[in-house]
């Protein structure tokens, strides 16, 4: 008896629209499942008091912390997943980030494939998210096959009085590499407008390159490709080898699916939970395990000489420390710039200082908003576990103390000489879960790894796990990208050695594409929608 679908995909994100982007075009019968919704086309996506108030778009989730406390984690169950949310910052890991590494926390290891195999999806990753950035700048950045597909979005005066002082001071700072959908040159032909509303807001004119926009609308191009939303998968069953049948809940309703080809890209934490509760891909006991997510955290500089009237800040990234610094003989990360910080986004994040709305408009007016990640060590006890009530998420920070280092060295040696005086700091907690890693870790021995190198779950002939839970760690950067590149090599091969069909090139993914694919509504089978402004939906 036939199966319903060929390719059943589970989860729009990063990882599940990578995927259905690129076997889109093989013409065999693809299903998108999403638990949740479209996030609506609406006013409240530029309202601050709403995003930054009551988080009005985030998933009502709660989960167990390590020690039995109530954990409600910043997640966003819509089309397109947290990318709907995030800053669009997408830079490639470096070539050291695939080789072994020591951290002053630990050792970071080495990956079964290197960064050379994955620079040509990288390329097609940059291309297909619309990537703006210059090469040669970033003195870290590893070698590439051809340019970003657009220049880098230039920096605002305040922004660039930063950049030519750290400069000044020996630094080489660089463009980011944002994935928006604007051309500089003629800024009338793209949707983007370098507003304040870009980090972390939702795009109104969808010019953000997430993985709705970017990936899953242009898959849905395809007749042969759908997407239902409101459907969350409960398990999965396994018989001979294989998984035969997907049960899942649809707008309330029971119901069970076949596919030959399996693909799960839930997010590291929520794909270990659904294969924790099936039962499926852990004869190795690794699932679930090494979870990784960053060490995250930001600096308000302030100097009350120079009010900071940027509109878009997030232009500038500093990676002369990634590989360690003075008397620091080991990885230390990133800085870059966030958003402007909005006096309601600042009370949110300096909450512990229990802050006046009269500070923190002080704080928006003079504020340079700096960002500072550093990796994370994988540790097979921060592992997500899955109980009678729901997701245990055992995770304890490491590798700390270096990310503290980093801002302190930053913070006194080039903020200060150049004027800034007074600086609030924040770490971002248990609750952040942005840059989820780990959890299914792809490897080469099936004692140790739950993936193969292709992403394929050793213990089953047709399952593959398509988001950051294959990394078996992520470097400084955030993984978007890498996630989309992997995303991009995976479906190469089940392109060859599912469905004897060729590979991918740089072609495939072109520029020229429009940044709304309106035509795809006729392949979505939307759940209903309650509250808000109708007229927008699924827009």
């Amino acid at each position: 008896m036939p199966n319903d679908f060929d390719v059943i995909i589970i989860g729009s994100g990063a990882g599940g629209g990578s995927i259905a982007y690129t076997l889109a075009d093989t013409g065999k019968r693809i299903l998108i499942l999403e638990r949740g919704s479209f996030l609506p086309r609406e006013k409240r996506n530029w309202d601050p008091e709403f995003i930054f108030g009551s988080d009005g778009y985030k998933a009502n989730v709660r989960w167990e912390g390590p020690d039995g406390e109530d954990i409600f984690p910043i997640l966003y169950y819509r089309v397109g997943g947290n990318t709907k949310m995030y800053g669009a910052l997408l830079h490639r890991q470096r070539p050291e980030d695939f080789l072994e590494q020591r951290h002053k926390g630990g050792i970071s290891p080495a990956w079964p494939v290197g960064y050379d195999e994955y620079e040509p999806y990288y390329m097609m990753a940059e291309h297909v998210m619309k990537i703006h950035g210059n090469r040669g700048e970033d003195l870290t950045e590893g070698w590439s096959s051809g340019p970003f597909p657009f220049r880098a979005f230039p920096h605002e005066p305040r922004i660039q009085e930063v950049a030519d002082n750290l400069a000044a001071m020996g630094l080489h700072p660089h463009h980011s590499n944002l994935a928006l959908n604007r051309d500089m040159d003629e800024p009338w032909r793209r949707p983007c407008i370098a507003c304040n509303t870009c980090d972390p807001f939702p795009c109104m004119l969808h010019a953000k390159s997430d993985a709705e926009t970017a990936l899953v609308r242009p898959a849905l191009k395809h007749d042969n490709v759908t997407l239902w939303t409101g459907s969350r998968v409960d398990k999965l069953i396994q018989e001979g080898g294989k998984i035969t049948r997907i049960e899942l809940t649809r707008d309330g309703e029971a119901m069970s699916l076949s596919a030959d080809l399996v693909v799960v890209s839930c997010g590291a934490i929520q794909t270990a939970a659904l294969l924790l509760r099936s039962g499926v891909a852990n004869s190795s006991d690794q699932v679930g395990r090494n979870f990784t997510k960053h060490n995250q955290s930001g600096i308000s500089a302030m100097d009350y000489r120079k009010p900071n009237d940027t509109v878009f800040q997030k232009t500038l990234s500093v990676h002369d420390f990634y590989h360690g610094g003075p008397d620091m003989p080991y990885p230390l990360g990133t800085v870059q710039m966030t958003g402007k910080a909005h006096w309601t986004r600042i009370m949110g994040d300096y909450a512990f200082l229990d802050m006046t709305e009269e500070r923190a408009r002080e704080v928006q007016q003079y504020a340079v908003d700096f960002w500072f990640t550093s990796e994370d060590l994988p540790d097979a006890n921060n592992r997500v576990e899955w109980t009678d009530r729901g997701v245990k998420f055992n995770y304890r920070p490491n590798n700390r103390a270096s990310h503290y280092e980093l801002m302190d060295h930053f913070q006194e040696n080039y903020l200060k000489p150049q004027g800034f005086t007074d600086f609030i700091r924040s770490t971002k907690e248990l609750q952040f879960t942005w840059h989820q890693a780990g959890t299914a870790q792809f490897g080469t021995d099936p004692k140790k790894s739950v993936l193969d190198t292709n992403c394929k779950a050793w213990d089953l002939d047709n399952l593959y796990v398509v988001d950051a839970s294959f990394q078996p760690s992520q470097g400084a950067t955030n993984p978007t990208l890498t996630i989309i590149a992997n995303g991009i090599r995976v479906g190469e091969h089940l392109r060859r050695e599912w469905f004897s069909q060729e590979g991918v090139s740089l072609e495939d993914f072109p520029l020229s594409d429009g940044y709304m694919a309106d035509n795809a509504g006729a392949n979505i089978r939307d759940n209903a929608y309650s509250g808000g402004d109708d007229a927008s939906w699924g827009a």
